[in-house]
């Protein structure tokens, strides 16, 4: 069963902008990637860092602040050194004005590969 959480309006979050959102006590990042909407879990798995403090960077990384390891945003896949474990990601819905997220069901790019 799917279940639907709100976490921003649309109009909150740019292209090329990342933010974290806490629910439940999970913090999230969330990103605007070129208009569509992505959530990881916002602690890197390298160092204690916020990711959503980091940079996106050449269009789907974010960039830790810490050690500048990168995770591919969509599947959360470790990208970049030092960076070897993935994220944790969450599904993403979308209407007109506003973001959810479930946070039981992890994005469907998360099971692809890149």
């Amino acid at each position: 069963m799917t279940t639907k959480v709100f976490l921003l309006k649309r109009e909150a979050l740019k292209p090329g902008e990342v933010t974290r959102v806490e629910l439940s006590g999970c913090p999230l990042a969330v990103y605007n990637v070129e208009g569509r909407f992505y959530a990881t879990h916002d602690i890197c798995t390298h160092a204690t860092a916020s990711l959503s403090e980091g940079e996106i960077v050449d269009g789907d990384l974010i960039a830790c602040p810490v050690h500048d390891g990168t995770f591919h945003i969509p599947s959360g896949q470790a990208m970049g050194h030092p960076c070897t474990v993935d994220l944790r990601t969450y599904r993403v819905f979308e209407d007109a004005e506003d973001v959810y997220v479930d946070l039981e069901s992890e994005a469907e790019e998360a099971s692809s590969a890149i």
